[in-house]
């Protein structure tokens, strides 16, 4: 049985190949996609894939906002699933904030570089601040 941070790497693969088969218009099922990252039903897997997929034009005009002098399309597509799954789970699940953020600054930190990782946890942190804990 996988832990959530290694479940969340293979949300990160999953959304990073919608973000691909998105820009060049191919078909894709997404059931079938997530069979090929994980081979048992998972409902975290699942649920966060087709989260992120439903809301994702929400999650990306909120990074927009917060990305200064960028677009979250002008992210590689790696960096641009790490940060939809950080704010994903800071806007639509129960995670802890802490544990959003901390999440997908640790997945940064393994497939981006420094200047990615910062950009992602000042992102989410400014979200988490403008968006959240003044609700």
């Amino acid at each position: 049985m996988k832990n959530r941070s290694e479940l969340r790497e293979i949300i990160m693969k999953i959304i990073y190949q919608v973000n691909i088969l998105n820009e060049t218009k191919l078909p894709y099922d997404i059931d079938s996609l997530i069979k090929e990252q994980i081979d048992i039903k998972n409902d975290f897997v699942i649920d966060t894939v087709k989260g992120i997929i439903k809301s994702q034009n929400k999650i990306n005009k909120l990074a927009n906002k917060y990305l200064e002098n960028w677009t979250i399309d002008r992210l590689n597509k790696v960096d641009q699933a790490i940060l939809s799954i950080g704010i994903y789970e800071l806007m639509y699940t129960k995670t802890p904030s802490i544990v959003s953020i901390n999440e997908a600054i640790e997945l940064s930190k393994k497939y981006s570089d420094l200047d990615v990782v910062k950009m992602i946890n000042g992102v989410l942190d400014n979200i988490f601040h403008s968006e959240i804990e003044n609700e």
